[in-house]
């Protein structure tokens, strides 16, 4: 079975700003909540790019690891979800809102742990979610502030 998440947040900050802030894979752990980034291959850029995550604290979590499938800047970034506990689709996409932009992120992830998985995935989703959202408010404000260009600078 497959557990779809799409949240969006409103970006006071123009679409090439928003995309730099998301493909900014070493400043993600600024706004991400629990979760260091960093590129594997291609400097996380283009298609046939990879990166991966760790999500946790200290020692105890998981890696998820991904290859960029679709690579449109400043628009579309797609990843394939290759680990062993995190697998499916994954995108962010930053599409034009007046003089800012709205940050869209997608997941389609295939549910670990069989029947298990697909009974408790209604019980973890609104978790899952108000974690991702709050992370999404925090990336804005990031944006919002110049971060992903202070860390360039």
């Amino acid at each position: 079975m497959t557990a779809t998440l799409v949240l969006t947040v409103d970006v006071d900050a123009p679409v090439e700003q928003t995309w730099a802030g998301a493909t900014d894979w070493a400043g993600q752990g600024e706004w991400m909540l629990g979760t260091s980034v960093r590129p594997t291959r291609q400097d996380g850029q283009g298609v046939g790019g990879a990166i991966e995550a760790f999500t946790g604290i200290g020692p105890l979590g998981f890696l998820d690891t991904m290859d960029i499938t679709l690579w449109e800047p400043p628009h579309r970034c797609h990843v394939l979800h290759t680990g062993r506990l995190v697998r499916g689709t994954g995108a962010f996409e930053v599409e034009p809102r007046g003089t800012g932009s709205r940050f869209v992120w997608r997941e389609d992830l295939e549910l670990p742990l069989g029947v298990l998985g697909r009974l408790g995935w209604p019980l973890v989703k609104p978790f899952f979610a108000f974690g991702v959202q709050l992370s999404l408010k925090k990336f804005a404000r990031w944006v919002e502030a110049g971060r992903p260009a202070q860390r360039a600078a």
